[in-house]
């Protein structure tokens, strides 16, 4: 689809509301670097969670004054939270031209996390989504939106306010940037993993180590930004579109031994890229590496299927399949948890995306 495909021409006022739960997603392809126009230098794959999301309600009326701008009210658990003005301001800017109506209207936008929102989950994807969702609402209510479209242009909104919270619209793995390895691909909008999945990834668990639970020390914007100049970038982004190739075949063939040894390749050069950068920065934390040695021996020693992933941050993402989950379990217990802070971690499983919640 093209871009001008998703514009609404019409101008419509309704009241009412809508209430999505949407999920954040982990990659398994990292995405890491863009073009001004939120469009990605290498697609990207990743799974998409369950426990993770968040919970959303737009409520929307017309507005009494039409000279006035962009209106609404932003509440994070029930309170006020200037500080996200910005980054909606901006959201809201970029997506009127798909959505004119959001000008006509009063948005009352009240929101939530499924985790704490001091556990150093990045939250963006799945707010992101959940808010782009409530919004678009208005459209199918007064368009009849089939539920494909509908999707698809919620994903496409997603990416303009985060580019990983497009891939948070479906599941149970999804593909954002477009690659000859994939037919439907595109780089406005992600899109499901259109081959058979093997049935080993359809359960597989993400537990989540929360070895830091403050704020990064940059944003991910900024990070994407310092790709520009970077001495490694065409590298990279050849090493990103060949391995999404790779990864296809490995999701078919449920070959459990290349996908760890490209899931963790793609996380380690993620952060290695983050080092190499100028200025450069390191998101790791003592404990991260402690806890990656640990996986890697008792990998070694169990010879059983588990691997480590990480966003730009210096939390782990522990991915094993089901079958293998009690004897993972009792060795996050026994000898993960003591370095995360607060002992502190988040059991997951890859999902299939939003719900809508009726109230």
């Amino acid at each position: 689809m093209e871009e001008s495909e998703f514009i609404f021409k019409k101008n419509v006022e309704i009241e009412g509301s809508s209430k999505w739960s949407s999920p954040s997603n982990i990659a398994l392809i990292k995405y890491w670097g863009k073009y001004n126009s939120q469009i990605p230098k290498n697609p990207s794959l990743s799974f998409t969670l369950t426990n993770c999301f968040t919970e959303t309600k737009v409520s929307y009326s017309p507005k009494k004054n039409k000279r006035e701008g962009i209106s609404y009210e932003f509440f994070f658990n029930g309170k006020s939270k200037p500080r996200f003005k910005k980054k909606l301001d901006n959201f809201f800017l970029k997506i009127i031209k798909y959505i004119p109506y959001i000008s006509n209207h009063h948005f009352k936008i009240e929101s939530k996390n499924s985790f704490p929102h001091s556990s150093g989950i990045a939250s963006s994807a799945s707010s992101i989504s959940a808010i782009a969702l409530g919004l678009l609402e208005i459209e199918k209510k007064t368009n009849n939106l089939s539920k494909n479209f509908f999707f698809k242009k919620a994903s496409f909104l997603s990416r303009i306010g985060s580019g990983s919270a497009c891939r948070s619209l479906d599941g149970p793995i999804m593909l954002w940037g477009k690659t000859p390895f994939f037919d439907k691909s595109s780089n406005l909008y992600a899109t499901n993993f259109d081959k058979k999945i093997n049935p080993i990834f359809l359960n597989f668990q993400n537990t989540i180590l929360l070895i830091d639970k403050g704020e990064k020390k940059i944003s991910s914007s900024e990070g994407h930004k310092l790709m520009k100049n970077h001495s490694y970038a065409k590298v990279r982004y050849a090493q990103a579109r060949e391995n999404i190739g790779l990864i296809k075949d490995i999701i078919i063939s449920g070959d459990i031994l290349k996908f760890i040894k490209i899931v963790e390749q793609e996380a380690l050069t993620l952060h290695g890229l983050m080092l190499s950068s100028n200025p450069y920065f390191i998101l790791m934390k003592p404990n991260t590496l402690k806890v990656i040695e640990l996986i890697l021996k008792f990998r070694a020693d169990t010879k059983l299927p588990i691997c480590f992933t990480l966003d730009a941050g210096a939390n782990i993402h522990l991915l094993y399949p089901e079958g293998v989950k009690l004897i993972v379990k009792k060795f996050i217990d026994n000898e993960l948890k003591s370095f995360c802070q607060d002992k502190s971690y988040i059991e997951d499983i890859v999902g299939k995306g939003p719900k809508k919640i009726i109230e």
